[in-house]
């Protein structure tokens, strides 16, 4: 059952689609690294395709009916998007499912520090992540700080032409021979994943008449005296000034550190995609724009497409798959259609047909031992459909029953979307999980599926044009059987 390169089919006017879709998903992957810029990005692409705010819609008392749009968001952080079909909510809804986090390093409460006259960041790292990959790699700051009035700063810096970096300092290989003797998974500790972030320190301005070189924009230390931490006081004073931000806003500051710079094409042939947070944000972005796709029809099943917080750490907490936004979100449009039973609810979920959105491990010939070959995805193979997951016998892992599995397969052969059949790697060599077992609780049919990523949780990750495109014509067609 040997699947062909997909880029073999392809004329002209398919090539050209597939390259506007990799223009747009760039565009968005390189200006959304975060759960939040993810989110509102979402929220202005389905206002622009019809959608309002589900709250509005309550706060009105609107009815619903077929072909209403709707928008819900957890804090900023998960969205979902609902269509109304011609059946009733209670007969259940096809649902894409993707999560918008991705593995980086994210900034402690209280994080700023000086060592030998240079000024760092502390870091607690976020998801799976080989630490030696984060070192000397140019970092972009991405986040919020939530202030005691009330008030929530968005910043970014990194990003702009013009805009300084960060990195992790690494140790030069002159002194690394026991760095280098070392377990990969030790040579670089997770507590020295700190982020440098000045060498300057602040300068006193001079006694009136003597010469000397005042700290530039007022960054002078009070009553003339030199501070003792100089390099972490200048730091100070640019936050300050840049970012209107105490030391002690970094409490109610949520700060990611992501590698800094766009997306770009790959290869000579401009085949390829590598960028940042592409697990899982490929699948995301192709599941959000199938939904909206569908935005002028009106489908016999109402369509759905939940983007959620925290898949690497676990799908916990209050943004997470494992909290009630999607079930109470469901619920709240159900009862706007006029379904307000318990019992109804219980039904509708369990009728409901769901693709868990997550990308797959592409099949590297460079490390071809930890990888199955006849059960692998290939790079330009197509949407990948995982039936399981997990490690150490399927544990943690959803296993979609064989019927859906076929129900799965005739919409994509009849939208001629080209597909392919993986697992994660050979049996024992390791594992992963997604979210497909948590709204299977419910008793919904839930199979994975995704798009092949090579460095898979890197800095930066490779996938596919032609999976992409793939995986964005199988999305529409799931949601239109």
């Amino acid at each position: 059952m040997e699947r062909e390169s997909v880029w073999k089919g392809y004329d002209e006017d398919a090539l050209g689609k597939v390259d506007a879709l990799a223009s747009r998903y760039i565009d968005f992957i390189s200006e959304n690294k975060t759960e939040r810029e993810c989110v509102r990005a979402a929220i202005k692409l389905a206002e622009a395709a019809g959608y309002v705010p589900l709250a509005q819609a309550v706060a009105e008392g609107r009815a619903l009916k077929p072909g209403d749009k709707v928008w819900a968001d957890a804090r900023g952080k998960a969205l979902m998007l609902v269509q109304l079909g011609r059946e009733p909510l209670a007969a259940g809804a096809n649902i894409l499912g993707a999560h918008v986090d991705s593995p980086r390093l994210d900034v402690k409460q209280n994080p700023l520090f000086e060592a030998n006259e240079l000024a760092f960041l502390d870091t607690h790292y976020y998801g799976g992540i080989k630490h030696y990959q984060w070192v000397t790699v140019p970092l972009a700051l991405h986040g919020v700080v939530a202030k005691k009035d009330g008030s929530v700063v968005d910043v970014v810096v990194g990003e702009d032409a013009g805009d300084p970096v960060f990195c992790v300092t690494d140790l030069l290989i002159h002194l690394a021979q026991a760095q280098m003797g070392k377990k990969a998974s030790e040579a670089v500790e997770g507590e020295a994943l700190d982020i440098l972030v000045g060498n300057r320190p602040l300068v006193v301005s001079p006694a009136s008449g003597e010469d000397g070189d005042a700290a530039p924009d007022g960054a002078d230390a009070p009553d003339g005296d030199a501070p003792k931490e100089a390099v972490k006081a200048f730091v100070l004073d640019v936050l300050k000034e840049k970012l209107s931000m105490e030391e002690e806003d970094f409490l109610s500051a949520e700060i990611e550190m992501v590698p800094a710079g766009r997306a770009r094409e790959l290869g000579l042939d401009r085949s390829m995609v590598v960028g940042y947070g592409q697990d899982d944000r490929v699948c995301a972005y192709t599941s959000l724009e199938a939904q909206l796709a569908v935005a002028n029809d009106v489908l016999q099943k109402s369509s759905v497409c939940i983007l959620v917080d925290k898949e690497e750490i676990g799908s916990v907490g209050a943004t997470g798959m494992t909290s009630r936004f999607f079930e109470n979100t469901y619920a709240e449009v159900m009862a706007l259609t006029g379904e307000t039973s318990p019992r109804a609810l219980a039904r509708g979920l369990a009728a409901c047909r769901m693709l868990s959105s997550d990308v797959s491990a592409g099949f590297d010939p460079a490390y071809a031992s930890v990888f199955e070959a006849k059960n692998s995805a290939f790079l330009g193979h197509g949407l990948v459909f995982n039936k399981y997951t997990g490690a150490r016998g399927k544990s943690g892992s959803n296993d979609a029953r064989a019927e859906y599995v076929a129900h799965v397969r005739r919409v994509m052969d009849e939208a001629h979307v080209a597909f392919q059949t993986a697992e994660l790697g050979r049996v024992d060599a390791g594992g992963g999980g997604t979210i497909a077992y948590i709204p299977a609780e419910y008793g919904m049919d839930v199979i994975d599926s995704g798009v092949a990523v090579l460095s898979m949780h890197a800095p930066w990750e490779v996938t596919s044009k032609a999976d992409i495109y793939e995986a964005r014509r199988g999305y529409e067609a799931f949601l239109r059987a």
